[in-house]
């Protein structure tokens, strides 16, 4: 019978789990790697079911403080990168680490379950199931649309944000975008100018960030203030103070008063959004009441005929292959020390179930690294190992007084979290990767209508 008591499952080659693969593979661990789709890209790869980007997409965070940990991004990608750009990215990184031939693509895991101790895992090839002795869960959190119960019925067409791929699905409609967060937002600029009217729902205001500031990407002048050791109540009043030079009050711009601090809720970057929404291009909107027929009724009272209502209103985790109970879930989602380490289960482990207020692929390669050097601690060092991970079992990432609803259930400040990652790297006795030279990275393949399968 063959030996799976040290082999591990990797599900999903996103960017979540090739870096997963990728640390595992650095480290000789053993391990199999399955995605559902033809390619690595998970949801960069435009115009399939796991992608829920348009076709103007671009990254909202910049690309220095989005890039895995020892392998940059090209000099000359610009400071937000396009989908087509990361796609690329993504393959690239995949490609110079050698993870193609490690990955089975095109098969789903349609089935995990707990049996002795270990994880047998059905897929969708009809081949038998395979029993492993982890699992490494990296299939992403923002692919299943989370839609509002909301009273009546729409007689036009119904969206969710995820489904708006080009503006031709908007021209000469009315809209509604039900959300202002990043998601909505993008989507109310890019159907500006096709639609016949825009309309934006906001529960709240919000602060507006402009993607840059003095010419440099707005996420890395935050990373100033952290690295300047600047306390949250100072960070806070320099962002205030910063945005009422550069934008003044968003009620001027017609849009509501946040009712919170700037940090207090997952940043929205936007430069253009209040430019519109000033020069009446956009009409803000509180939230919606009712649903009759074409019409919407909000809950100020008034009312409005639309064609079209695109619900921006995110993404539920979601993980349809293993019980929730086996993810240590009690109703609101897993709950995992660190986000990471399941607090009964020692050979269990997620990948990128965050949402931090910066890029994410360098937060999992983190993760990914604290994983694999966790299983090469047990084999080096057992005891010391399994204290380290007991304890982290327990953690929770670093307090942020984030608003209390279910968006920011895994919300996390960047750079708290990373020098957590880090510390448990140093208790590991592991160091973290280094980042290779510019100048080493082979040039990703762009990605054309051709490699896309004809997207």
């Amino acid at each position: 019978m063959t030996d799976f008591t040290n082999k591990y499952c990797i599900i999903g080659a996103g960017a979540s789990g090739i870096t997963a693969a990728k640390n595992f593979s650095q480290r000789n661990l053993d391990f199999d790697c399955f995605e559902r789709e033809d390619d690595v890209g998970g949801n960069w790869y435009y115009g399939k079911p796991c992608s829920s980007v348009s076709a103007s997409t671009h990254l909202i965070s910049s690309k220095r403080m989005t890039e895995y940990v020892d392998f940059p991004m090209p000099e000359d990608y610009p400071e937000f990168p396009s989908h087509q750009q990361a796609c690329a990215y993504l393959r690239s990184y995949a490609q110079a680490f050698g993870l193609y031939p490690r990955i089975t693509f095109s098969t789903a895991v349609e089935k995990v379950e707990r049996v002795n101790k270990h994880w047998r895992v059905t897929l969708g090839d009809g081949s038998p199931p395979r029993d492993y002795g982890g699992l490494v869960i990296a299939n992403g959190h923002h692919w299943d649309p989370s839609w509002p119960e909301i009273p009546g019925s729409f007689a036009g067409e119904s969206l969710h944000s995820s489904q708006y791929k080009t503006p031709d699905q908007v021209r000469d409609r009315r809209v509604l975008i039900v959300g202002a967060g990043n998601s909505g937002c993008d989507i109310a600029v890019d159907a500006m100018h096709h639609a016949k009217s825009v309309h934006l729902s906001m529960r709240r205001g919000y602060y507006f960030f402009p993607k840059f500031l003095y010419g440099r990407p707005i996420d890395t002048c935050g990373e100033f203030l952290h690295r300047w050791k600047f306390p949250a109540i100072v960070r806070r009043w320099i962002t205030r103070y910063g945005l009422r030079i550069t934008l003044g009050p968003v009620e001027r711009y017609g849009l509501p008063r946040p009712d919170h601090q700037p940090y207090q809720s997952h940043p929205i970057l936007n430069s253009l959004l209040p430019y519109y929404a000033a020069h009446g291009r956009l009409q803000i909107r509180p939230d919606v009441d009712r649903l009759s027929g074409d019409r919407v009724r909000f809950v100020d009272g008034q009312e409005e005929p639309f064609d079209m209502v695109i619900y921006a209103t995110g993404f539920r985790v979601s993980f349809p292959f293993i019980d929730k109970a086996l993810l240590n879930d009690q109703g609101e989602g897993p709950s995992l020390g660190m986000y990471i380490f399941h607090p009964q289960y020692d050979n269990l482990f997620v990948v990128g179930l965050i949402q931090p207020d910066s890029g994410l692929w360098g937060l999992a390669d983190y993760q990914s690294q604290v994983i694999a050097s966790t299983l090469v601690a047990r084999r080096l060092a057992p005891e010391k190992a399994a204290r380290i991970a007991e304890a982290a079992s327990r953690q929770s990432p670093p307090a942020g007084k984030w608003l209390g609803s279910q968006r920011h259930r895994y919300e996390v400040e960047h750079f708290a979290y990373r020098q957590q990652l880090q510390r448990t790297l140093r208790m590991l006795g592991s160091t973290a990767s280094e980042k290779l030279p510019c100048s080493t990275i082979p040039a990703p393949t762009p990605v054309t209508s051709s490699n896309l399968h004809g997207i």
